[in-house]
């Protein structure tokens, strides 16, 4: 898989929208939910959502996500079709993994340490779940 998809990172926004514009992110769940669709069907489909938004934006969220390799980009009988590079579990499994390492290049020890306790009062259920998942991992190590 592709690494640094990221260039901005917006704690303060919610979802994919903490790394993804927020037009971006509405073709982005559009690509995933319908898979291969035309810019006319994104047009289409984000106007239906109380939005109005210029065919020629559409077009061109659609060419900056291309580019980002987020999006394929085909011609089939003469118009372009546009479907998502990755399933949406694939780009948050991608997106997760570079934030941590870019939060570990910080200072792993600090951050690894606040990690524990921010998942210990948010979810503490996930954090039995890290605690098996270690484990698991270190058997994994010690066997190599």
């Amino acid at each position: 898989m592709e690494t640094n998809i990221i260039k901005t990172f917006r704690a303060a926004d919610s979802g994919l929208g903490k790394v993804l514009g927020h037009l971006e992110e509405d073709v982005m769940e559009v690509l995933w939910d319908k898979g291969e669709v035309t810019g006319k069907e994104v047009l289409n489909l984000l106007n239906v959502k109380d939005k109005k938004i210029a065919y020629t934006t559409v077009l061109t969220v659609l060419e900056r996500l291309s580019k980002k390799k987020l999006v394929k980009k085909e011609k089939v009988n003469g118009s372009y079709h546009f479907s998502p590079s990755h399933s949406k579990m694939e780009f948050s499994e991608m997106v997760s993994k570079e934030v941590l390492k870019g939060i570990l290049d910080m200072g792993g020890g600090y951050a690894s340490a606040n990690f524990v306790d921010v998942l210990a009062e948010s979810d503490p259920d996930e954090l039995e779940k890290l605690s098996k998942l270690i484990k698991a991992k270190k058997r994994e190590l010690e066997t190599k």
